[in-house]
């Protein structure tokens, strides 16, 4: 990560939400999946599309407060090494979007984006987690992934899942972090001590989201997060 990436990554975000407050591209385009929504998903019954609205801009808008949260984070436990690859790729999906990505302009541009970045943050964390027992980072971003699964739809959020997928297994096929020793002493310091401190200054996404998920038993009630 370097500062200029990140400060290019909210800029373009500054600007979608301009082009947004006069187009009125990315409103328009939640309002008309409103009704086609999986009814697991409850949106509040007084101003649902301003609830949408404002849940989407803030998941696009906590893509570089996350990988900043990152880099830091890892920077001071000294294995910043491991993570770079995946947050430059994380960073690359905004500063030069895949080809797969919608021709469509502001916020509403933005959301293949922060989908993409969010999914292989989710997806990192998860294999972290499967290896070693404790994630990277105290974050979930599973249910807020699946809303915004749903307001893509299935066949274009699969196509942009398995672009995640393929630069997964690259990384891992080429970095194999987990029995360095700086990392073992990482994973074994937050399983020691869990996340309490760190979690203080971690961003948060969920808020006072007034969107719940009522998918199964498991999530039932569950805020999106």
């Amino acid at each position: 990560m370097s500062e200029s990436r990140i400060l290019h990554i909210r800029e373009s975000i500054a600007v979608a939400r301009k082009i947004e407050s006069e187009k009125h591209t990315l409103e328009r385009y939640l309002v008309s999946k409103i009704p086609m929504l999986h009814r697991a998903i409850a949106l509040p019954e007084e101003n649902p599309e301003s609830a949408l609205l404002e849940f989407v801009t803030r998941y696009i808008e906590h893509v570089p407060d996350f990988i900043e949260a990152l880099t830091a984070l890892t920077k001071e436990a000294g294995i910043y090494e491991y993570t770079q690859s995946f947050l430059t790729i994380a960073e690359d999906y905004f500063i030069r979007p895949p080809e797969l990505v919608g021709e469509h302009s502001g916020l509403h541009q933005l959301i293949d984006e922060a989908y993409l970045a969010h999914r292989l943050l989710e997806e990192v964390n998860d294999r972290v987690m499967m290896a070693c027992g404790m994630p990277l980072a105290p974050m979930d971003m599973t249910l807020s992934n699946l809303v915004i699964h749903e307001l893509l739809g299935d066949e274009f959020a699969n196509q942009l899942d398995l672009a995640v997928h393929y630069s997964i297994e690259a990384l891992f096929q080429t970095d194999n972090f987990f029995n360095e020793e700086s990392f073992k002493n990482y994973i074994a310091k937050f399983r020691k001590a869990g996340w309490e401190t760190t979690i203080k200054d971690w961003p948060c996404l969920a808020g006072d989201s007034a969107i719940r998920l009522n998918m199964s038993d498991d999530y039932a009630g569950a805020a999106v997060h």
